[in-house]
């Protein structure tokens, strides 16, 4: 018996690119629907969650940010980001609240699709083997793959969906040294793009996790290779 098809949920007011994304997603045999205002987006996303939202960041009625916000309140859900705005703080904002990629309009919709497929594919993935579920640890820091907690010197640790999956990564692989592309692709799931991505998030995990984040001791930087992480 084969598997249902992934659901795909578009949320952007601009109905062509809606459309044109909602065709192209179709032919990899995705399950697509659309919504053009965040108001409506939101209450389709909450009361049957797709297993990935394609999520516009300006939007009439409720904003890109608040649905973000309050799909990482109650879920998981995969959201891959887009927006006009291409400056950095922007893209900082929208992964910093949990956004699993961030896409700058105008933009190829066949770079969409293969966006999709990459976060579709790791997500599908994650929980495939028993020991990505043990809990972690490392000094004072416990991370619980399975409830999704953090904690730090026993007291709760407020990360990111990427800041967590991070440091659970590095966690795993004690001092192995590993390059930028490589942790992007192993905890992004993209071959290529912007390993500038892997720099923010380490810079946000040192300043939670590091008692000095300009002296850190647990994910330390090796110079001309990238990062490891010390017990």
């Amino acid at each position: 018996m084969s598997c249902p098809p992934a659901r795909v949920l578009i949320i952007d007011d601009d109905r062509n690119v809606a459309d044109v994304l909602a065709r192209y997603l179709s032919r990899e045999g995705y399950s697509v629907a659309t919504e053009f205002d965040g108001a409506a987006g939101l209450r389709n996303a909450l009361a049957d969650p797709p297993d990935l939202v394609v999520l516009d960041l300006m939007l009439p009625l409720l904003d890109g940010r608040e649905i973000c916000r309050q799909l990482r309140a109650v879920g998981r859900v995969p959201v891959i980001m887009l927006s006009a705005l291409g400056e950095e703080d922007d893209r900082i904002s929208g992964l910093e609240l949990g956004a699993d990629d961030y896409v700058v309009k105008p933009f190829s919709p066949r770079e969409v699709t293969a966006r999709a497929k990459a976060v579709l594919r790791r997500a599908a993935l994650a929980p495939s083997s028993d020991p990505q579920l043990e809990t972690l640890r490392a000094g004072q820091i416990e991370l619980d793959p399975v409830s999704h907690e953090a904690r730090l010197c026993g007291a709760p640790l407020a990360l990111t969906v990427k800041e967590f999956d991070l440091l659970a990564h590095l966690m795993r692989n004690p001092r192995r040294a590993f390059r930028r592309e490589e942790l992007l692709e192993h905890v992004w799931g993209f071959s290529y793009g912007d390993v500038s991505t892997v720099t923010v998030h380490v810079r946000w995990l040192r300043e939670k996790i590091e008692q000095d984040p300009s002296q850190p001791v647990h994910v330390r930087t090796v110079w001309g290779v990238g990062y490891r992480f010390e017990p």
